[in-house]
């Protein structure tokens, strides 16, 4: 196995560094029911739409009320129920779902975002690589942004004191664990949502890490359920755990069963291919090019749909978007025009009463 699979095989690297469907059918569930979540192409590299069955158990950002005390626009990461809030005006918040790293769980209290990076680059300690030189020798010098960086799309750097803390919000390349808590690692979130959040905040925006008494109050007790996810701790929730356990087991079993099985044809396969004379061995291959060039077609026709899909949900939003604001102007138009006319009213009842315009009252009192 490559240096760069046995990395993404950890899961996520250490903040002591610094931090069933068929593709096409769900990037066409993605742009029909989550364009935001659609694929990305950004800075030069392309972010594959995040498969739905990632942002199930409301994982999608979305606009919330907001009860918790800080100020609009604090970014709060509660790492027990594992989410990140935007606060906004008017008691609302936008919220994301996260992956806490051990890391993540370090640091309590407030700092603030002292550096923002696009596709970061990240080097991993000289620690790990002295502990683990079989994983991180090969980037002991640093491994550039990019699609198999462990950053992400975005980084946004928490500092204290003008100090960096080591605590990192980031994107991640493995949107599977997302909702989860990891070995390692800080505070990551989809790419989509990383680009998202890096786009409406500022160095100098404030950060709070919840206390766990912070995050019992102000979200209740969490729990992991079978497949990892945190939860609210609510009796159901109890009560179907150990029957979650059951499924997800017979779920593993069924899938190791499955790749047995599809291991074993493949062995097959090639025994009867090495078995094949050199114009069978032709044939053959023809007719795999023939369906792999079959297959690739489908795949850029089911990929153009669901582009083609994104941007018309993209269009669509956007000309709402226009609706709404030209139906606002209108709006303020019609105010500020009834203002207009109730001033001149109230300067040409004055002007009746031989009342001059300095000492003129409110519109009530000059027509009275």
């Amino acid at each position: 196995m490559s240096p760069i699979l046995r990395l993404l095989a950890l899961v996520c690297f250490s903040v002591l560094s610094a931090c069933t469907s068929t593709p096409s059918e769900d990037a066409m569930a993605v742009a029909s029911r989550a364009p935001e979540y659609g694929a990305v192409d950004d800075e030069g590299f392309h972010i594959e739409a995040v498969e739905v069955r990632h942002l199930a158990g409301g994982r999608q950002r979305a606009e919330v009320a907001y009860n918790g005390p800080e100020a609009p626009g604090t970014i709060v990461v509660d790492t027990f129920a594992r989410k990140l809030y935007h606060v906004q005006e008017g008691g609302r918040a936008m919220r994301y779902s996260v992956a806490v790293g051990r890391e993540g769980l370090s640091f309590r209290g407030s700092g603030v975002i002292g550096r923002k990076e696009k596709w970061p680059s990240w080097q991993p300690t000289a620690n790990m690589v002295r502990t683990r030189p079989d994983l991180y020798a090969a980037y002991a010098g640093g491994m550039k942004g990019g699609l198999d960086n462990p950053l992400g799309a975005r980084a946004m750097y928490l500092y204290r004191g003008g100090r960096d803390t080591m605590f990192r919000i980031h994107g991640t390349i493995q949107n599977a664990t997302i909702g989860h808590a990891t070995s390692a690692g800080c505070i990551r979130l989809f790419n989509q949502d990383a680009i998202h959040l890096f786009d409406q905040v500022t160095t100098g925006t404030k950060v709070k890490v919840r206390s766990k008494e912070e995050s019992l109050e102000l979200e209740g007790p969490y729990m992991d359920d079978a497949w990892g996810f945190a939860v609210p701790a609510t009796p159901e929730n109890e009560a179907r755990l150990e029957t979650d356990k059951i499924a997800k087991a017979e779920q593993e079993a069924a899938e190791a069963k499955a790749a047995e099985d599809a291991a074993a044809k493949a062995a097959a396969d090639a025994a009867a291919y090495a078995a094949m004379s050199d114009a069978e061995k032709a044939k053959a291959d023809a007719k795999a090019a023939k369906e792999k060039a079959k297959a690739e077609a489908l795949a850029a026709k089911e990929k153009a749909k669901a582009e083609a899909l994104v941007a018309k949900e993209k269009a669509k939003a956007e000309a709402l978007a226009l609706k709404q604001a030209a139906a606002e102007e209108k709006a303020a138009a019609k105010v500020a025009k009834d203002a207009a006319a109730a001033e001149k009213k109230r300067l040409a009842a004055c002007t009746r009463k031989g009342i001059a315009e300095k000492d003129c009252p409110l519109l009530e009192a000059a027509n009275g």
